[in-house]
């Protein structure tokens, strides 16, 4: 079987699917549009995988837009076919199943992979990242048996994954190789407050701590060995230490590929006609995991297909972080070496707020418990308003200040 595509886009993942968001509100629109995905299922929030897994939601609140509103946009969907090839000079793919389309422009949207380091044992059954819907119902059953899980990673999405298979009745130890839980995101005081209320809850966490190897028994994991030779019980290993682009077939096709597939300011790769965005790009040296980022590309990328002029560049990115009901904030730089501190702290209601500043212009500011302040204190940040004469009353909330022209 084959077809002839004006627009294809690779990947039906959260990327490719606010692409096709964005092209249906432009005014001239490709004549066709067809998107490959992976996976058999419906685009779905791979965000709210967490809570999917605790049982906070349902499955059909994390489904993005299924086949028929496709099928309403005149967009044709294929699932669970991946692409194995593309031809850059006949500007031609080919599917797993055989199926042959022939385009006029493409678009990479094939996000990323679970980062799987190579410990030793890495390969025993039990030993799984955190990535897909897939995972989750894989996690869901391993916890309907009981027992105990290690989730190697400290930032977000291994103590969202942590914090579900403990509500799932699993005990469960995170181990995080740095000194304090979202190192990104958090400073020391922050992080430990985090710990805490983390801890307070039943879940174990590790720092520190870095795994010589998995080992297990007829092929499945029971225990990981660490560096300082403890041993660890495990019935269930998660790796949540990040992800790496999905640029395989990009880097066959012969785009110019380094951490992630290069593109321009208007998402262009190497190659003429050929665009990508998302978790699989790469721009001035920059790479993504963040949504906020992700959906000024698909803005950007569908005003250039569909004619329009515009670029993309880089922003600073606020992180409104929600850990199992934990609320937590962070935006600009973190412990910022020629920053000045502005601090509050009060350890009885576990509230705490950071704040950054150079020059009197706020630069960083990391929000624990409290949290409705922290948009302010970006809006500033982002405004580069001169706060010096508001300091003392900055920790507390908005204050008037004077607009920089």
């Amino acid at each position: 079987m084959s077809m002839n595509v004006d627009l294809v886009i690779v990947g039906n993942g959260m990327a490719g699917n606010r692409l096709v968001q964005e092209l249906v509100k432009q005014a001239d629109t490709p004549e066709s549009i067809l998107v490959i995905g992976e996976e058999p299922r419906h685009a779905y929030n791979r965000v709210l995988l967490s809570p999917l897994l605790a049982g906070e939601m349902q499955a059909a609140e994390v489904v993005l837009q299924d086949a028929r509103w496709y099928r309403e946009q005149g967009i044709e969907l294929v699932s669970g076919d991946p692409v194995e090839r593309v031809d850059l000079q006949r500007r031609r793919l080919t599917t797993r199943s055989g199926l042959q389309v022939d385009y006029r422009r493409l678009v990479f949207a094939t996000g990323s992979r679970s980062n799987i380091p190579p410990i030793p044992g890495i390969e025993l059954d039990g030993v799984m990242g955190f990535r897909t819907w897939d995972d989750v119902e894989l996690m869901q059953q391993a916890a309907a048996r009981g027992g105990r899980a290690i989730v190697v990673g400290g930032g977000l999405l291994g103590l969202e994954a942590a914090e579900g298979l403990r509500k799932l009745g699993m005990e469960t130890t995170v181990l995080q190789r740095g000194d304090r839980l979202l190192n990104i995101q958090l400073d020391g005081t922050a992080a430990g407050l985090l710990r805490d209320t983390l801890e307070g809850r039943g879940l174990k966490v590790r720092l520190d701590a870095e795994i010589a190897a998995i080992e297990g028994e007829q092929g499945r994991v029971s225990r990981v060995r660490l560096n300082d030779g403890q041993l660890l019980p495990a019935d269930l290993v998660v790796v949540a230490i990040g992800v790496r682009p999905e640029i395989s077939l990009a880097r066959e096709a012969g785009l110019d590929c380094n951490r992630a597939i290069k593109v321009d300011a208007t998402l262009h790769t190497s190659h003429d006609k050929v665009f990508a965005l998302g978790e699989c790009c790469e721009f001035e040296r920059n790479t993504y995991g963040l949504v906020a980022p992700i959906w000024r590309q698909a803005e950007v990328l569908a005003r250039v297909i569909c004619g329009g002029e515009g670029g993309y560049s880089e922003q600073p990115v606020a992180t409104q972080l929600k850990v199992s009901g934990i609320a937590l904030f962070s935006c600009g730089e973190i412990d910022a070496p020629d920053a000045q501190p502005l601090e509050y702290l009060d350890r009885t209601h576990a509230e705490y707020r950071k704040l950054w500043l150079r020059d009197g212009r706020i630069v960083g500011a990391v929000l624990y418990g409290d949290t409705r302040f922290g948009p302010w204190y970006f809006e500033q940040l982002l405004a580069r308003n001169d706060m010096s004469g508001q300091r003392e009353l900055l920790l507390f909330g908005p204050v008037e200040v004077a607009r920089v022209a």
